[in-house]
């Protein structure tokens, strides 16, 4: 990452703010959209990011000479794009997109950078990460070393086979990483999608909704890939993964951190406006209280993306502070959407604004990408070792 200096990413970040405040929010009433559904249909996708690219902030943390920024300043773009569910959408910054991106950035070679990362920095391509497994099959999920998904070689090929769940944005990709075991470990593929080899069996009806072909469950039948779209070497598939997902943490809480100030916002509005006993519900110290311990928590997440952006930004690969980030900011930014929502009553937990939509949101952002628990169980684990470690022999 060569980085750009603050100033500039602040001027990034500011335009991205603008559009998404300006363009994107009024979009939160298409009709277009169910409440309940798969995420946004592809010809709204499609109609945002023809406007993000005419506002110039299309794939706004990458830059046009393919140099990305650097964690602190993606911090500064990707908070402002999660001002609106619909705002990663429009301006390129979502899951799974965004880490699928730094990943092939990071280490795909010159040929396959020209095949699959371009059309995704373009805004013309989804993409999708095929790692999690069905929990039926006794498959991988917050345990990859369960991975059942197989891979072996066919002479200038490798073939997979196996299933895959909760999918992110399978249906309507046009990108995919899929990652199976070979005798010598994990291993990740390219591959173009869609291809017949790749059956989606369902989309899930989950709690949440923002994200362009929802969740899927994946059946892979004697997937033939090409030895050249290997990423990597047999067996550093893992290696890879956590390559991708230390950012991809740390990405989910920049852009969860935007919509819970969003919410926060409408809840302060809310309790400015409206009267109750005879005076403004901010005026209520419960109510009062509650958006003061709102403002403290996304200050102190905030701090925390900061704080783990930076280790990132100097070298180290943060494996642990980003699973301490994760942990931190997904549950704090859980306990600012309740509150909003509890603010604002019966609005809170209707569709009359985004409110009710972030709480959804946030509470599937308490899994993605390792559940809390897994994330303290692993920092256990380290406290443990050090403990021991630093025991006289």
């Amino acid at each position: 990452m060569s980085g750009i200096g603050s100033e500039p990413a602040a001027e990034i970040a500011a335009k991205v703010e603008a559009f998404v405040r300006d363009v994107v929010i009024p979009y939160e009433k298409d009709p277009r959209i169910q409440i309940h559904g798969h995420g946004p249909p592809e010809d709204l996708v499609v109609e945002l990011r023809a406007k993000a690219r005419a506002a110039g902030v299309l794939t706004p943390h990458i830059l046009p000479d393919g140099s990305h920024l650097t964690q602190r300043e993606t911090a500064m773009v990707l908070k402002p794009s999660g001002l609106s569910p619909l705002g990663p959408v429009a301006v390129n910054t979502m899951a799974p997109d965004e880490g699928n991106m730094y990943l092939i950035g990071k280490v795909g070679s010159r040929e396959l950078k020209e095949r699959f990362l371009r059309p995704l920095v373009a805004g013309e391509a989804r993409s999708a990460f095929f790692m999690t497994e069905p929990a039926a099959d006794g498959g991988a999920g917050s345990d990859p070393s369960m991975m059942q998904t197989s891979c072996v070689p066919d002479g200038d090929h490798w073939v997979i086979n196996g299933r895959k769940a909760f999918i992110t944005g399978a249906q309507g990709a046009k990108v995919g990483i899929v990652m199976a075991k070979s005798d010598a470990g994990a291993c990740m593929f390219l591959v173009d999608l869609p291809d017949p080899a790749i059956r989606i069996e369902r989309v899930l009806d989950t709690i949440d909704s923002s994200m362009p072909g929802g969740h899927s469950i994946i059946a892979i039948d004697n997937l033939r890939v090409p030895r050249h779209q290997m990423l990597g070497a047999s067996g550093e598939g893992f290696k890879y993964a956590q390559i991708r997902l230390s950012p991809a943490r740390l990405s989910h809480c920049m852009r969860w951190h935007g919509s819970a100030t969003r919410a926060h916002e409408i809840a302060t509005a809310y309790a400015c406006k409206r009267t109750a006993f005879g005076k403004l519900l901010i005026d209520h110290e419960g109510v009062g209280f509650m958006l003061s311990e709102n403002m403290i928590e996304l200050k102190q997440a905030e701090l925390m993306i900061d704080w783990c952006a930076d280790i990132l930004d100097n070298g180290s690969l943060g494996t642990v502070e980003s699973s301490m980030a994760k942990v931190a900011v997904s549950e704090a930014l859980m306990r600012v959407a309740d509150r909003c929502v509890q603010i604002m009553g019966g609005t809170g937990v209707s569709g009359d604004t985004i409110v009710e939509q972030v709480f959804r949101e946030i509470r599937a952002f308490r899994i993605y990408d390792g559940p809390t628990e897994v994330h303290k169980w692993s920092l256990a684990k380290k406290i443990k070792r050090d403990f021991l470690k630093a025991q006289p022999s």
